[in-house]
């Protein structure tokens, strides 16, 4: 079974309000000893006088990735994670060079 962390390695905001603008995450997934991950990032348009507006000093990483997943598909992001790992448990190619076994 895959077991997924999500991360924020950082963020970019706007220095006016400290609203986040840009939210870069990473999704890694491990099953046993075989892991793959998935980089990007998703744009925000905060707006300072929302309900709800946290401004960057009082943002958590729980909120960026709560963010980030709502702007991204997160199953098919896990799903392709997963993919990767079962093609790595369960590979249908090689390569080598038999000449040197």
């Amino acid at each position: 079974m895959v077991t997924y962390t999500w991360t924020i390695p950082t963020v970019e905001r706007n220095l006016s309000d400290g609203g986040i603008t840009t939210i870069h995450w990473r999704c890694t997934g491990v099953d046993g000893d075989n892991s793959a991950s998935s980089y990007g990032t998703t744009g925000h348009e905060p707006d300072a006088n929302a309900d709800g507006f946290i401004a960057y000093d009082s943002v958590t990483e729980a909120n960026c990735i709560a963010w980030a997943q709502g702007a991204l598909d997160k199953d098919a992001i896990e799903a392709a994670i997963a993919s990767e790992i079962d093609a790595m448990a369960n590979p249908t190619t090689g390569s080598g060079t038999p000449w040197a076994a």
